[in-house]
């Protein structure tokens, strides 16, 4: 029982009177705060700018034999290839090196497996049935690419440790079921890292469907917010190697989120066979991506040291907000058992839960006091949480005053529809 369902219907009314005295507070004050996207900073992306000074018109654009500045190299630059196999914890030549977003990667892997099929398998668009599990609260672009080409969504609730695998593990006795969206490291938007047993349970699935694939995009595999204490999740595709089930895995990447948005670099990894099919297929697609990009991207770095080195510097952004986001919940909630949330080791989001089915009230109300949320129920398949329950928050971008405000007003939204709730029910 919360807080205001515990006091009596003078008291409620009081509380309620007061909190909406709060909310004219805030509304007086024109705010203009956008937190819909996890976005990095503007600090973040600064402390990168130095990318581009690393290459200049006087610039070796040679790497091992390879003329980034002309056409060729399929699979990208050497010296990126072996930056991302480092990254993914793959062999070399496992890895396929792309342009700037590893969501086209996967958009693109998908409409190959629709058009031309999965390694002989028939094309997945003869089958109108076909079926993707999307594990949630997930990621919303994730959901919209299945969508977008035809799958129809399956929800799996996630845990503490990942996916429901239960679930998982009866849904791919169904042969219309063709792959699963999972983000196997401080997944968004709960923020949770896959447990051994779930990565193991995984890479062990007997689907049905001998084109089922796991699209795994592994896209906060260095973003610790406590550099000094991460969390580790097992390496997806050397695991299913030991599974003897290598061919199930797509594993994907970029530096998107590493050193400027929109103009990183992305790749993917796959067993030898995948590999040698994508290969095949994508000549049709392109001659090559931007390997001056890799390029420029591998000399910023150096190698994974020079990663982990960087990324401790935008952790040094990061973490101070996260901090702030549990210490705003911590003080607008506690005792009130209206909320819960998550207090995550890495990633770019927190969960909030309120007690009560208000999300998408709590996401409106928000938005009329000049705080953009996600949409409520947008971190689920076809955008509708069960439980109109869940709100995605996205703490990188503002400034920490910014934020502050924000938190303040979220806090003060999730009271007051809490204790409408509660007055409800009373006058029932």
């Amino acid at each position: 029982m919360s807080y205001y369902q515990t006091l009596s219907e003078k008291q409620l009314k009081t509380e309620i009177s007061e909190l909406e005295d709060r909310l004219a507070f805030y509304r007086a004050k024109n705010l203009k705060l956008n937190m819909a996207r996890g976005k990095p900073s503007v600090e973040q992306v600064a402390s990168s700018k130095e990318l581009f000074d690393v290459l200049n018109s006087q610039s070796d654009f040679s790497d091992e034999g390879v003329d980034s500045l002309n056409y060729g190299a399929l699979r990208g630059i050497p010296s990126a290839i072996n930056f991302f196999a480092q990254l993914l914890e793959v062999e070399p030549e496992e890895v396929f090196v792309g342009g700037s977003s590893s969501l086209i990667l996967e958009y693109d892997m998908l409409c190959r497996a629709l058009i031309f099929g999965v390694l002989g398998e028939k094309p997945q668009f003869s089958n109108p049935h076909r079926k993707f599990l999307c594990p949630a609260p997930g990621y919303d672009r994730h959901f919209k690419i299945a969508e977008n080409l035809g799958y129809e969504l399956v929800y799996i609730p996630m845990t503490d440790k990942g996916p429901d695998m239960d679930q998982v593990e009866k849904a791919v006795e169904d042969e219309n079921v063709k792959g699963i969206w999972i983000v196997p490291k401080y997944s968004n938007p709960s923020g949770v890292s896959f447990s051994d047993e779930t990565m193991r349970r995984l890479v062990a699935l007997k689907p049905q469907a001998k084109d089922f694939r796991i699209y795994c995009d592994n896209a906060y595999a260095v973003h610790d917010l406590y550099p000094e204490s991460p969390d580790k999740v097992l390496a997806l595709l050397p695991l299913a190697k030991e599974y003897g089930n290598e061919d199930l895995v797509y594993l994907y990447a970029s530096t998107s989120k590493m050193t400027v948005p929109g103009a990183g670099v992305s790749a993917f990894a796959c067993s030898e066979k995948n590999m040698a099919s994508q290969i095949e297929l994508m000549k049709a697609h392109t001659i090559s991506y931007d390997k001056v990009n890799m390029l420029r991207h591998v000399r910023f770095f150096k190698d994974i040291d020079g990663v982990k080195a960087h990324m401790k510097k935008q952790a040094s952004f990061l973490s101070p907000k996260f901090d702030l986001v549990d210490k705003a919940f911590h003080e607008g909630f506690d005792g009130l058992d209206i909320a819960e949330w998550n207090k995550p080791k890495g990633g770019y989001f927190v969960s909030l839960y309120t007690k009560e089915p208000i999300a998408i009230e709590l996401v409106e109300l928000c938005k009329n006091l000049g705080v953009i949320l996600t949409s409520a129920g947008s971190s689920y398949p076809y955008g509708k949480d069960p439980h109109n329950s869940h709100v995605r928050i996205c703490p990188s971008y503002p400034s920490l005053d910014e934020l502050e405000s924000a938190l303040e007003v979220i806090t003060c939204c999730v009271k007051y529809l809490s204790a409408r709730k509660a007055e409800a029910v009373d006058e029932h």
